[in-house]
Order: C-alpha cells, then sequence, then structure tokens
C-alpha cells in the first residue's frame, strides 16, 4: 500500500511539474499538503530515475533555492497523439498525390533505416546479427524478445508497435518492416503473426540463405 501510495504521489508531482512548470520544494510540499522531507524523498527518486532535474536560483530576498523542472524522458510519460496528426498529413497527401506516394515514403524511411543500421550488422554471423536488430528495435520501443531454435531457425517477437495506428491504415509500413529485416539480417524472414491483424505480437521467423 506503501509503494502504491508512493508512487501515485510521484506521478502528482509529475503533473504537476507538467501543469506548473518549475517548482520549488515549498511549493510542491503546500500543494501536496505534506512535508518537505516527504517531498525531497520524492524528488530523489524521480531525479534518480532521470525524470527530473533541478536548478539553482537566486532570490530577490533569501538564499538561492532550487527549482525542480522536467527533463525530456519524463514528457514522453504524457500522452502524445503524434499518430492523428500523421494520419491526417498522409491523409492530404493520398488526396493530393495517390497512395503511391505514401508507399514512396514508407519505402524511403525503409532505405534510411537501413542506411542507418546496417553498419551495425557488418562481419557478424546471423545469431549476432538477430540480437543487434532486437536491440535496435528494443530501442525504438517495439518491446522484442527473440530466441533461436534447434533447427537453425531464429525467431523475434515484437509485441509492441508504436506505429500501429499508421499500420492499420496504411500496411505497407508493415511490408517494409520485413523487407528491413530482410536487408539487415540478409537473411529468408517470413513474418507469422501481426498485431494490426489481430495477433498478440507481430512475430518473425527467420532461416538463413
Amino acid at each position: 500500500m506503501t509503494q502504491e501510495f508512493d508512487m501515485s504521489t510521484r506521478r502528482v508531482v509529475l503533473t504537476m511539474l507538467k501543469t506548473k512548470g518549475p517548482l520549488a520544494v515549498s511549493e510542491i510540499a503546500k500543494q501536496l499538503g505534506i512535508t518537505e522531507m516527504a517531498v525531497r524523498r520524492h524528488l530523489n527518486t524521480l531525479e534518480r530515475d532521470g525524470l527530473i532535474e533541478s536548478k539553482l536560483v537566486r532570490q530577490a530576498m533569501g538564499r538561492p533555492t532550487n527549482l525542480y523542472s522536467l527533463t525530456e524522458s519524463a514528457d514522453e510519460l504524457f500522452p502524445k497523439n503524434y499518430y492523428n496528426l500523421t494520419l491526417d498529413l498522409l491523409g492530404e497527401l493520398v488526396e493530393e498525390a495517390g497512395e503511391a506516394k505514401v508507399q514512396l515514403l514508407f519505402e524511403r524511411r525503409k532505405e534510411k533505416m537501413i542506411d542507418r543500421y546496417e553498419e551495425q550488422m557488418q562481419g557478424k554471423e546471423l545469431g549476432d546479427r538477430v540480437k543487434a536488430l532486437a536491440e535496435i528495435q528494443n530501442a525504438n520501443g517495439y518491446m522484442v524478445n527473440w530466441s533461436a531454435d534447434e533447427d537453425g531457425t531464429f525467431v523475434i517477437n515484437e509485441h509492441n508497435c508504436p506505429i500501429s495506428q499508421v499500420a492499420n491504415q496504411y500496411n505497407h509500413a508493415c511490408h517494409c518492416e520485413l523487407m528491413m529485416f530482410e536487408t539487415l539480417l540478409g537473411a529468408d524472414v517470413k513474418r507469422t503473426e501481426c498485431l494490426v491483424k489481430g495477433g498478440l505480437k507481430c512475430s518473425y521467423s527467420i532461416q538463413a540463405k
């Protein structure tokens, strides 16, 4: 119960800093109705986790005080509707230039990602390339795990799709991801399950050519 309360209080602190801007310990304590010592404990945890940062600010009167504000990492905790903007823009592009132009955009994105990551694959065995690709996708928010079967087949499972809203409407995004995997891995890759098509995950079966 105490741990749940602590996490709830930290969420409130983060929301306060998001909506009210940089705040001093005394201001946070007053608004929460708890002691400054308790506030400092929460702030220490949030600062350790890289979610807030402090800056010493000189006052017109009295000693300088620390003001706490959110880091860029904390900003990612709050809801974003980027996909709505993306879908609106892609919809406008379809009306102006046709579906083929949107597919070309996905193709160009695929090529840029291949250029960005192919150096990490060079000189590696297939298993090491699969591991490197899983790490890349994890860093991009796909919540990936991978495994190797006894027959030499590798499996990559993506449990989250950051672009699922876009891929639901523009399936070419999924096709480009598959092609990117094949190019980076230099292997035969088959998608055996897909989040966009109702699966519990996106799953890829990988075999050496």
